[in-house]
């Protein structure tokens, strides 16, 4: 077989090798994003935030959507809000 002297293919395997591993690593982190695994502190990227205000933007009339909650999330809220209250409530007396 003839050399090929402008391209080195044992090279440009290893590039190729390389880029894959960084689409595979890339593939897996949005997967766990996309799960909800690997929950994260702190402030959001700014991408996901924007991608998470559009789904939040006012509609046609400019007025916003009212966000819809189960009746259990409602249940829920209501009873931590009791536990706040009850908390705040005692804590004056106890001084």
């Amino acid at each position: 077989m003839g050399h090929y002297p402008f391209m080195d293919f044992n090279e440009m395997l290893s590039q190729l090798r390389a880029e894959r591993d960084q689409i595979d690593a890339a593939i897996m982190a949005l997967e766990t994003l996309a799960r909800g695994g690997g929950k994260r502190r702190g402030r959001p990227p700014k991408w996901m935030s924007e991608a998470n205000s559009e789904a939040a933007a006012p509609t046609e009339d400019g007025k916003r959507r009212p966000r819809k909650f189960s009746p259990e999330a409602r249940r829920r809220m209501a009873e931590a809000q009791r536990r706040r209250w009850a908390a705040k409530n005692q804590a004056p007396a106890e001084s």
